[in-house]
């Protein structure tokens, strides 16, 4: 294992570590409880929920509740909007993290070389929108599609639309509570399970295209 190498993994793992002491420190639910307090104030609400968006990938907490707090908060019909540009803007520290790392060398641009490959397949859009629609944890599809070399406007198309599904069904279960009803919830599995149909359906055909071209004869 080279020196370069050496210190990335040392450096990912402090990284982690510090996720998980300030996940320890801090309680997501009473931060999240904090900011649903704002709501009679739409300002200091607005700029609590922006910077909220913005460090979470610090603690590499989950989007989901957030999600579900703009639907508590403000309903579908404004939440939906505005937790998916959430979604969108939370996502962008880590893919250009990500994306600044991988020209470093050693392990992370052996994972660069990688995702370039897959790439290659699918297609730089497509790729991130079958991740994205897939039931797979955000930040993981950020850093990934960084280390593969993805541009910032394929990325960004990728992630606003496969995160549409995946969004709403949050939005919906943050919502339903607000209403303290549960009868949106049911529609929200139908909504996911076609979400993940349709990620496989994305790769399906450069997926199979490739193997058939890397087949001899």
């Amino acid at each position: 294992m080279d020196r370069l190498t050496r210190r990335q993994l040392v450096a990912t793992g402090v990284v982690v570590a510090l996720a998980v002491v300030a996940t320890l420190l801090l309680s997501p639910r009473g931060i999240l409880e904090a900011v649903a307090g704002l709501s009679e104030r739409p300002l200091l609400f607005g700029a609590a929920l922006a910077v909220l968006y913005l460090v979470r990938p610090l603690f590499a907490w989950p989007i989901s509740p957030i999600s579900a707090l703009v639907g508590y908060v403000l309903g579908m019909s404004y939440g939906v909007p505005v937790a998916l540009v959430g979604a969108v803007l939370t996502c962008v520290p880590p893919f250009l993290f990500a994306r600044h790392v991988g020209t470093a060398g050693g392990l992370f641009g052996r994972l660069n070389d990688a995702g370039r490959r897959v790439v290659e397949v699918t297609g730089a859009t497509r790729g991130v929108l079958a991740a994205r629609l897939s039931p797979l944890p955000a930040d993981p599809v950020s850093y990934g599609a960084g280390l593969s070399g993805v541009s910032l406007r394929a990325y960004l198309a990728g992630t606003l639309v496969g995160e549409i599904p995946w969004v709403f069904v949050e939005v919906l279960a943050g919502a339903s509570m607000r209403r303290l009803t549960l009868s949106g919830i049911d529609a929200g599995v139908h909504v996911l399970l076609a979400s993940f149909a349709l990620a496989v359906l994305v790769v399906a055909g450069p997926a199979y295209r490739h193997v058939r071209a890397s087949q001899p004869g």
